[in-house]
């Protein structure tokens, strides 16, 4: 792990390999750790850089509320802290809103958009009862110890069984979170509404999706992000559920190995 000070905070990332600068966004509950079969599986094409949002893993928490303009804002001063950009963006879930979002506020730092599970915003993806059902459990759960609530969570993030390591990580992840990161994410996420972003991408977009996926199925938020990107290619893992980095790893490094070589 290197750490980097951008305004005035310590923002953590890993980086591993050489070649044309790939940068990793996790998705919530989650830090760098989450790209471990990437950082290694591509590490011979590409520099890669799976940064820890604001409050997770090891970065510093945010001072207070932060919109997703804010975090799209952080990771901008991070790739020109690291003199990466243009970057191909790589984000997963919440990670994948956070792409979308950077190409809004810093489009000439964006060369390319793989958005793995991704959501335009949860406001902007899903019914506003599944919004309000997200938010009001993990609110909950926030003031309640992980061990009484990370297992439940499992069972969406797979479609199938993993291997013992995948959960582990997984779990201890979601352990060490804490609600000054998790809160802000959540909240800039529900609120966020990208959709209208979408038509404006102009940068080879591949949707790499979990077939299976519960958090963000495929008949409704990859088919409507895939109708709304000029272009996108949209790419199935078969019997993968959201977390298709972890579940599918030679998969989905094949899949962005192909559409970054092409």
């Amino acid at each position: 792990m290197e750490l980097v000070e951008i305004a005035g905070r310590r923002i953590a990332y890993y980086r591993a390999g050489s070649g044309e600068p790939l940068v990793l966004l996790h998705g919530g509950w989650s830090d760098g750790r989450a790209w471990r079969p990437q950082l290694t599986g591509l590490a011979d094409s590409f520099d890669l850089i799976a940064w820890d949002a604001p409050g997770c893993g090891g970065s510093e928490d945010p001072a207070g509320p932060m919109t997703m303009s804010d975090y799209a804002d952080e990771l901008a001063e991070l790739v020109a802290a690291l003199d990466i950009g243009p970057a191909h963006l790589c984000g997963l879930s919440w990670g994948g809103g956070l792409a979308i979002a950077v190409w809004q506020r810093h489009p000439e730092l964006v060369r390319s958009l793989v958005l793995a599970g991704a959501y335009a915003g949860w406001k902007g993806s899903l019914p506003a009862a599944e919004v309000e059902a997200r938010v009001l459990r993990a609110r909950a759960e926030a003031e309640r110890p992980p061990g009484d609530w990370i297992d439940g969570y499992l069972p969406s993030f797979f479609a199938g069984p993993v291997p013992a390591e995948v959960l582990e990580l997984n779990r201890t992840m979601m352990a060490e979170s804490r609600p000054a990161g998790m809160l802000p994410m959540l909240t800039a996420f529900a609120e966020a509404d990208l959709s209208a972003v979408l038509p404006t991408i102009e940068v080879p977009t591949l949707l790499l999706w979990g077939e299976c996926d519960q958090r963000a199925p495929v008949g409704t938020v990859a088919r409507t992000l895939h109708a709304a990107i000029p272009g996108a290619e949209l790419v199935l893992l078969p019997g993968v559920g959201h977390y298709n980095n972890l579940e599918a790893p030679d998969a989905f490094n094949a899949a962005v190995r192909r559409f970054l070589g092409d």
